[in-house]
């Protein structure tokens, strides 16, 4: 792929002035993209697209007045970003945070700091709209429960990030054998069962909307029909059907993991929308109400423009609006394309909860500690700045 890493930062400034020098005005790899057709005449979104760089999902407060950040803004969060450790650092030797978390950061990609200071375009602060009273009040009530299976664990003593908002206390909560308030979408600290996992641990997707920091999705069109294959995660590929023969959603009892995609063209702009969501899946919040409007325009030969507005009166007191630019990539260099498959969850999940039960065994032969008082759910890792 053509990710573009870190290490291309030193790069000369005069080179990096020919290169722009040498880019299409954005007339013209405008009208470049509006040529782009299909054989059958439908705008040609087709390729393996990917965002090349890293912006804040929501305006960070130090750029609140700011849409766009200056090139020495950029080039001191990429050096700073640089130097961060990210799973690599450790907590206290001797702690369970020394010893924590599966993986290092050797395969994490770090990307070049995007343009504009915020994912987020609509509202213009850059932020996502309050919470509705009943979308706190499912907030509260998932936080609370992930909290209480926490809080006798030493995490919870030091107030490490795993338990921020939660109290210590060291005897174990009596809601450990409670079922969760909502369907578990998110880890915790609690593997009685598989659900007890996120679903992350059980090879499944959070799906739509997707903004993941390393993804891929190929568009494939056909005469009547559009599909996207998005490569995501550890694994967690998908692929999703977008319907465009004009029919209306699916009935509002059928619910799909990704949602119902109707979709029709608008100049030489794809604009999908989805609605008909599962309540088993969770963005921010949002579950069966979640509604999106998205927008997929070829900007030119090599750019192509996603913008989705996010929408469910349940959780946001008014929608919202992202957009985020991708760049093509090499066929030729991904020509051998393996499916993605989710090998570490096939084996790691079954794992886990068989470890959750030699755990409870040792504790009732009494050769370990309660299981509530062991962190089984949190990780360890430096705050991008970007955030």
């Amino acid at each position: 792929m053509r990710i573009r890493l870190l290490m291309s930062i030193g790069a000369p400034a005069a080179v990096a002035l020919a290169l722009v020098a040498l880019q299409p005005t954005d007339t013209t790899a405008q009208d470049q993209a509006a040529a782009l057709k299909t054989p059958w005449g439908d705008p040609d979104l087709q390729g393996i697209w990917t965002d090349e760089t890293s912006t804040p999902f929501q305006r960070p407060a130090r750029f609140a007045n700011q849409e766009f950040f200056t090139e020495e803004q950029r080039t001191a969060l990429d050096n700073e970003r640089a130097g961060l450790l990210g799973r690599d650092k450790r907590g206290e030797k001797g702690s369970e945070l020394h010893v924590a978390g599966a993986y290092n950061a050797e395969f994490n990609s770090v990307k070049r700091t995007g343009q504009r200071t915020s994912m987020v375009v609509d509202p213009p602060d850059g932020r996502i709209p309050p919470m509705t009273p009943e979308g706190q009040k499912n907030a509260a009530e998932d936080r609370g429960f992930r909290q209480a299976l926490m809080q006798a664990t030493e995490t919870c003593k030091l107030q490490q990030e795993g338990c921020l908002g939660g109290k210590y206390d060291p005897k174990p909560s009596p809601r450990r054998a409670e079922p969760t308030p909502r369907y578990n979408t998110a880890r915790m600290n609690r593997h009685d069962g598989p659900e007890d996992g996120a679903l992350a641990d059980r090879c499944l997707t959070g799906g739509l909307p997707e903004f993941g920091a390393v993804s891929f999705r190929r568009i494939v069109q056909t005469p009547g029909g559009i599909s996207i294959a998005y490569d995501v995660g550890q694994g967690q590929g998908w692929q999703r059907n977008i319907v465009m023969n004009g029919n209306p959603h699916l009935p509002a009892n059928i619910r799909q993991w990704y949602g119902d995609s109707r979709g029709r063209w608008e100049g030489n702009t794809l604009v999908v929308d989805v609605t008909n969501f599962t309540p088993k899946v969770d963005y921010r919040g949002s579950r069966e109400n979640l509604h999106l409007v998205e927008r997929w325009t070829r900007t030119g030969p090599d750019t192509l423009e996603y913008e989705v507005t996010i929408e469910d009166p349940t959780v946001w007191t008014k929608p919202w609006t992202v957009k985020q630019a991708f760049t093509r990539q090499s066929d030729k260099e991904n020509r051998i394309y393996y499916e993605p498959r989710c090998v570490e969850g096939n084996v790691g999940h079954p794992t886990i909860i068989r470890m959750g039960r030699l755990e409870d065994r040792a504790f009732a032969e009494g050769k370990g500690p309660h299981p509530a008082t062991m962190d089984n759910a949190s990780g360890f890792a430096e705050e991008d700045p970007l955030e």
